[in-house]
């Protein structure tokens, strides 16, 4: 794409079906690198990542070629497969239909960084759905209550 230039910043924020505390401290670095592999081969640049128990966040420097819906597919079926394939647990990893997706200015990616670095303070403090709802509310998104991730808070 000559004489495209993009700054685009896109943190992505998904659940385990269920909210099952499934991503244990011994595999999350593994699923981290695994996630930012596909993000790479995606044509995009992961520059935050932290998987919780039960849900992730991503921070992407997102190509401009590539839709959000279309990675975030992605990154969800590639790692469930992958973590399936790894027998980390009994059953089957998948994660919950749906994620969230929110703009960054370039001004604001040290502070989304460190946010999403942080992630195991910030849960002391506040749940996942304070946090996801929190998330909607700032960036002024229209949302019904049915339609969100499977709160187990």
């Amino acid at each position: 794409m000559a004489n495209t230039y993009t700054q685009i910043l896109v943190h992505i924020v998904f659940a385990v079906k269920g909210r099952q505390h499934l991503i244990t401290e011994k595999h999350r670095e593994m699923v981290e690198k695994y996630i930012c592999g596909i993000v790479t081969n995606k044509k995009s640049k992961p520059l935050a990542i932290y998987c919780n128990p039960d849900h992730c966040h991503i921070l992407i420097g997102l190509h401009p070629a590539v839709s959000i819906s279309e990675l975030a597919r992605d990154i969800k079926a590639y790692s469930s497969k992958w973590i399936n394939e790894n027998k980390w647990f009994k059953g089957k990893f998948s994660w919950q239909e749906g994620f969230g997706a929110f703009t960054y200015s370039r001004s604001q990616l040290n502070r989304v960084v460190q946010y999403i670095r942080n992630q195991p303070k910030h849960h002391r403090k506040k749940t996942f759905r304070e946090e996801y709802i929190d998330f909607l509310e700032k960036f002024e998104i229209e949302y019904d209550n049915k339609y969100l991730f499977n709160f187990n808070d």
